[in-house]
């Protein structure tokens, strides 16, 4: 058993609190990842908000990265001292994860959402032992130290950024490859983005790799609309201040082809279809609230596919990498959304992502002095 430091959410609703935990020791397929940095996702935040279910108390944290503790006696692919960064979780035997379709695997919710392994253990316990929930996502990030199954780490280069390797796992890859991947945009197409948070932006960066020719980016906050625009937007608006459909066909001449809502909000989606062309694909990737309903008419008299993509449809092993080359080659600038935080200032951090002050907040464990 190793102490660690984690930030627990004791119930929902509830703020975090630093405390000392017990991390289980590594089992044959599992490895021990030092923690260096972690992003902070909206979804940490919905499920702590109780949108989205898990048990509590729970350790959170989905987007980490670091370095290599120590490893199982079956794990082969990665050793002590390797740089990786951790993505979502999936069983690896079931036929999605066989097919390549790793983000839609059949146990997603416990294998992402349980709070345990797969067998009902827990890794992380109280200091007089009793169970605490983690394994978000296959890993509770938000802790000095985590312990991964083998399957869900990705070895990175010895000089990538971690700082930034954290949120490819998660919000990068989701923007990025939902354009490239869930809809497979192409060439010349026209695209448009609501809600320019780190998913929103990823997507607009990943229309610009697609070679989409007119990108829409949609926000009510000016900052971030100058950052989508920065970022290769070819056109952006404040929708609190202009019809979002009749300004998206305006500029498109009729409607966009290709869609990516990140808001989860049913008012917005429902804009989202009308400003798309019959036959045209939106791709929703944003947490709603339970219970949230949009117009069927809208889908099935129009012949527009609807999909709810998760994770990008990417298999992070590759994708990261690849989204790493491309960083290297400037080609996503994924710094460009990053504000960093000592683990120790959780906190303002939530504030600053809540408030929209931050894009992307990333914590920093060897900063943090406790």
């Amino acid at each position: 058993m190793k102490r660690v430091r984690a930030a627990v959410v004791p119930e929902r609703g509830a703020p975090f609190e630093f405390v000392d935990l017990l991390l289980d020791d590594p089992r044959p397929d599992e490895v021990r990842v030092r923690i260096v940095a972690a992003g902070l996702c909206h979804t940490d935040l919905g499920v702590q908000a109780g949108h989205l279910p898990t048990l509590f108390p729970v350790v959170l944290g989905h987007e980490g990265a670091g370095v290599v503790e120590a490893v199982g006696d079956a794990v082969r692919t990665v050793g002590v001292g390797d740089r990786v960064a951790l993505s979502f979780s999936s069983c690896g035997r079931c036929p999605h994860c066989l097919t390549g379709r790793r983000s839609y695997c059949v146990r997603t919710p416990q294998q992402n959402l349980g709070g345990t392994r797969s067998d009902g253990s827990t890794r992380l316990s109280t200091l007089d032992g009793t169970p605490v929930n983690g394994s978000f996502f296959g890993q509770s990030s938000f802790a000095t130290h985590c312990l991964v199954s083998e399957y869900d780490v990705v070895k990175l280069p010895d000089d990538a950024p971690l700082t930034l390797a954290g949120p490819l796992g998660c919000g990068v890859q989701t923007g990025v490859g939902t354009v490239l991947n869930s809809l497979a945009v192409p060439a010349g197409a026209s695209v448009l983005v609501t809600g320019a948070g780190a998913v929103g932006l990823s997507a607009v960066m990943g229309a610009v790799l697609a070679g989409a020719t007119t990108i829409i980016a949609v926000d009510v906050v000016e900052e971030r609309l100058a950052l989508a625009r920065e970022l290769g937007a070819t056109h952006t608006f404040n929708s609190s201040e202009v019809d979002l459909v009749r300004e998206v066909r305006r500029l498109t001449g009729g409607g966009t082809s290709y869609a990516v809502d990140t808001t989860g909000v049913p008012a917005v989606v429902e804009q989202v279809l009308r400003a798309t062309v019959f036959g045209g694909s939106v791709a929703l990737v944003g947490v709603s609230k339970p219970g949230a309903s949009i117009d069927l008419g809208l889908v099935s008299a129009s012949g527009r596919t609807v999909v709810g993509a998760i994770e990008g449809d990417s298999v992070p092993q590759t994708f990261v990498p690849q989204m790493l080359a491309l960083h290297a080659a400037g080609q996503l600038p994924v710094e460009k959304l990053v504000r960093t935080y000592p683990f120790d200032e959780l906190a303002t951090a939530v504030a600053d992502t809540t408030s929209g002050r931050s894009v992307k907040a990333v914590l920093l464990f060897e900063a943090a002095d406790f």
